[in-house]
């Protein structure tokens, strides 16, 4: 049987076929995953917040989007991707709770959502796929040996992206 390897909330792995790397529970935190389909190496990153610059404590790398993806790009290279065939997927953004005020600080996974979306872009990275936003949480993996990115909800159920 293959591997499960877990992902933490503010947290990242890396491996390579024939593991699956999941992460649960995802409400506003977005669970990015980078993948080479040539060399079937990739990982997880299970970010919180769009930018360490905006945070008091911001010693976990992998906690936000702007330090967390380039983490993770550097740790795939490390155990053999090519840059250039590297696939994104993410899933999360939501959020999870009504506020009568709504300001754009309290829209978080939105925010996540964003800023991740951006940083791939910036560093040349395909976004090939996401499942982001609404009110419900996420459960996320990513299957080493195919890339098939799996999103289950409670409200939802399943489905690859």
């Amino acid at each position: 049987m293959a591997e499960l390897i877990k992902v933490g909330m503010a947290d990242y792995k890396v491996g390579r076929a024939p593991a699956t790397i999941i992460s649960y529970g995802l409400g506003s935190c977005i669970g990015v995953s980078l993948y080479d389909p040539q060399v079937k190496v990739g990982g997880l990153l299970h970010i919180m917040l769009p930018d360490s610059t905006q945070s008091r404590s911001s010693e976990n790398p992998a906690k936000f989007a702007d330090t967390g993806v380039p983490l993770l790009l550097k740790e795939v290279l490390a155990l053999g991707a090519n840059k250039s065939r590297l696939v994104a997927k993410m899933a999360g953004g939501a959020q999870m709770f009504a506020f009568a005020k709504g300001t754009d600080i309290m829209r978080v996974g939105e925010r996540n959502a964003n800023a991740v979306r951006d940083l791939l872009k910036s560093l040349g990275l395909r976004l090939l796929a996401e499942d982001t936003g609404s009110n419900y949480g996420r459960t996320v993996q990513i299957n080493l040996e195919n890339g098939v990115y799996t999103v289950k909800t409670m409200v939802k159920g399943e489905k690859e992206i």
